[in-house]
C-alpha cells in the first residue's frame, strides 16, 4: 500500500494563527481562562489538510525549549526574537495537549529544532519510492528538503491556500538543486533566525553565485574571479559565511528511531471521537469548521 505521510510543522500553524485572529483581540477565551485562537486555528488547519492529503500517517513536530545545538555554533540564534504575547503562552502546552487528544502523533527532540524532525522523517521515509511525504509550514527553510516525493506546502493564505514546492517545481522557480538553498542562506543570512551570513550580499547575489560555482566552498576556491567587492565582501564576513552555512543546514539525520514510530503515525480520522474533543475542550470554532468539511 502507497503511504501518504504528512508532517505538520506546529508552532508555525500555531503563531499564524494566534496572530491571523489576534489583531482584533479576538481570543476566544475558554471557562478556565485560556485563550484558544490560536489552538482552534491549528486544529481547523490540520483537519482541513487531513481532508485534502488523505494521509495514512500523521506526525506534528515541535520545538522542544529555547536552545538547541544552533546555540552553540551561534550565541546569537534567534536570540533577536520578541517575547510571545501573553495571550499566546499558555496556548504552547494546550496545543500540544489538544493534538494529543485528537490522536496526532507529536513528536519533538531535545536540543533540536522542529525543521530537524520533519527533515529527518521526511528524509528517512522518502526512501520509499511508495511513498509521498507532504510538509506543511510556514518556514521556507524546509524548502531544501524538497523531492520528487516529498512536497513543502508553504502556507500562504488560510486553511487551503499554499505555495507547492517538489524538487521540480524548486528547479524551475530557483534554478537550484533544494539542498542549494543552503548555500544560498549562508551568503545572505537570515534576519529572523539573527545569524548575519556576508553582509552586502542579498538573495539576488546569492543565488547567482551559486548557480555559477555551486557551492559556497566553490565561490571560496574561486574568489579571485569575483568583482573586488565581493571580494572584499566575503573576506571580511568568511567566518560569519561558514557558521551561517551550518546554522541554514537542516538536519536529516536526528537520533530518531523512525523504525519505532511508523506504527504510531498511523493515522484514520475518527470524526465523533473528534468532535468530542472539540466539546470537551470547547473548540466551539473549530467544532463548527470540522462539521463543514
Amino acid at each position: 500500500m502507497n503511504k501518504r505521510i504528512l508532517l505538520i510543522d506546529g508552532m508555525a500553524l500555531l503563531f499564524r494563527h494566534f496572530f491571523a485572529t489576534s489583531v482584533h483581540k479576538n481570543y476566544m477565551i475558554n471557562s478556565n481562562g485560556i485563550p484558544t485562537n490560536g489552538t482552534q486555528g491549528f486544529v481547523r488547519h490540520v483537519l482541513r489538510a487531513v481532508t485534502d492529503i488523505q494521509p495514512t500517517h500523521l506526525a506534528v513536530c515541535w520545538d522542544m525549549g529555547k536552545t538547541t545545538f544552533r546555540n552553540e555554533l551561534f550565541q546569537g540564534y534567534k536570540q533577536n526574537r520578541p517575547e510571545p504575547p501573553e495571550a499566546l503562552v499558555p496556548q504552547f502546552s494546550h496545543v500540544q495537549q489538544i493534538s494529543q487528544a485528537l490522536g496526532f502523533f507529536n513528536i519533538g527532540l531535545p536540543n533540536y529544532e522542529a525543521d530537524d524532525v520533519i527533515g529527518t522523517l521526511a528524509t528517512q521515509s522518502a526512501h520509499d519510492t511508495h511513498t509521498n511525504v507532504y510538509v506543511i509550514t510556514g518556514d521556507r527553510d524546509l524548502l531544501q528538503c524538497s523531492a520528487e516525493n516529498i512536497h513543502i506546502w508553504l502556507v500562504k493564505k488560510g486553511f487551503t491556500e499554499y505555495l507547492k514546492f517538489d524538487d521540480a517545481t524548486f528547479r524551475e522557480h530557483y534554478g537550484l538543486a533544494p539542498k542549494q538553498l543552503i548555500d544560498v542562506k549562508a551568503f545572505m543570512g537570515d534576519t529572523a533566525d539573527g545569524y548575519p551570513g556576508v553582509k552586502g550580499i542579498g538573495e539576488k547575489t546569492a543565488i547567482k553565485l551559486i548557480q555559477q560555482y555551486g557551492s559556497v566552498e566553490e565561490v571560496i576556491s574561486n574568489i579571485t574571479a569575483l568583482t573586488p567587492g565581493q571580494q572584499k565582501k566575503i573576506n571580511a564576513n568568511m567566518d560569519n559565511l561558514l557558521c551561517s552555512k551550518r546554522l541554514a543546514e537542516i538536519i536529516c539525520d536526528a537520533p530518531i528511531e523512525t523504525q519505532d514510530i511508523w506504527q504510531q503515525m498511523t493515522y484514520r480520522p475518527d470524526l465523533e471521537h473528534i468532535l468530542n474533543v472539540c466539546d470537551e475542550h470547547e473548540l466551539r470554532v473549530a467544532k463548527r469548521y470540522i462539521l463543514s468539511l
